[in-house]
């Protein structure tokens, strides 16, 4: 990290003397490829430290980048306190889908992860919890046979373990290689909530952008409480999909957690950098209920 540091430093130093020099005239001024970053949603330059320090947000229109799953556990987790589990689940190919076990490979040499959600045991605020992140990194965090089986496990150990859970959803919903296999999760994740809601535990569902398709239509709307982060697409089908469906035009912010938020499919939109304190003051409400 040290060297990290130290080797941006060289960068923008060697950057800032090139820019305070006067001009030759022709000349081209190399500005490293790393020290800038272009917001997706308003398109300004962004100086990368600053991006950085302020959780990937843009701080110009509060843009919300996608993060990794252990960008996000990091986040909000104190540090040094998550415990991974059911690391040894591997991806098969039921159907004998054309290249999938090419893709898996590549995608897990592309984000170095096993699959596309993460789950384990940690504490925020001093408080345990079961905590999953889906990571859009990962086949756009979709949802096969490993993931919803993490994920009922995950379920399952907050509830043996009188644990609060917190799953981070980003997706585009089930994974059609695996076809009906990948809808069966829906079903499974749901039926593990069920018992887990009727032992009076708290299920915190954080929406990402975006949530969508069969994790949106299974444990991701389930939440006891359920927060979004800004400007998140959050919905089933597509709006051209809807569109089409019922020839009409759509409302204005139509699958957005402002609307979702305005119909109460969401109980509270939050910036991210303020998520950690939101969590860890709503778990020690629910504690205080105990």
């Amino acid at each position: 990290m040290e060297h990290f540091l130290e080797d941006r430093k060289s960068k923008i130093e060697i950057f800032r003397t090139r820019v305070r020099k006067k001009p030759v005239k022709n000349e081209k001024i190399d500005i490293p490829s790393d020290l800038f970053i272009k917001c997706e949603g308003c398109h300004e330059l962004i100086y990368n430290d600053d991006f950085i320090k302020n959780y990937k947000v843009c701080p110009k229109c509060n843009y919300h980048f996608r993060l990794t799953a252990r960008e996000r556990l990091n986040l909000v987790l104190d540090k040094g306190s998550f415990q991974e589990l059911f690391t040894e689940l591997k991806t098969c190919n039921p159907l004998d889908f054309p290249d999938y076990e090419e893709k898996i490979k590549s995608y897990q040499a592309k984000a170095n992860e096993v699959e596309a959600f993460i789950c384990g045991l940690g504490s925020i605020n001093k408080e345990k919890v079961a905590i999953g992140v889906l990571d859009s990194h990962f086949m756009m965090g979709s949802m096969g046979s490993v993931v919803g089986e993490k994920v009922t496990r995950l379920v399952e150990t907050a509830l043996e373990k009188r644990l609060a859970l917190i799953i981070f959803s980003a997706s585009g919903g089930a994974r059609m290689q695996e076809g009906i296999f990948s809808l069966m999760q829906m079903a499974k994740t749901c039926a593990a909530i069920k018992y887990y809601q009727d032992a009076g535990l708290l299920y915190i569902s954080v929406l990402t952008h975006p949530t969508t398709g069969g994790v949106a239509a299974s444990f991701a709307m389930l939440g006891d409480i359920i927060i979004s982060e800004p400007k998140s697409l959050i919905g089933f089908a597509g709006q051209r999909v809807i569109k089409e469906t019922i020839k009409q035009d759509l409302p204005e912010g139509f699958q957005t957690a402002e609307f979702q938020l305005e119909k109460g499919f969401v109980d509270l939109i939050c910036d991210r950098k303020d998520l950690r304190n939101v969590l860890g003051k709503i778990l020690l409400m629910h504690k205080k209920e105990d």
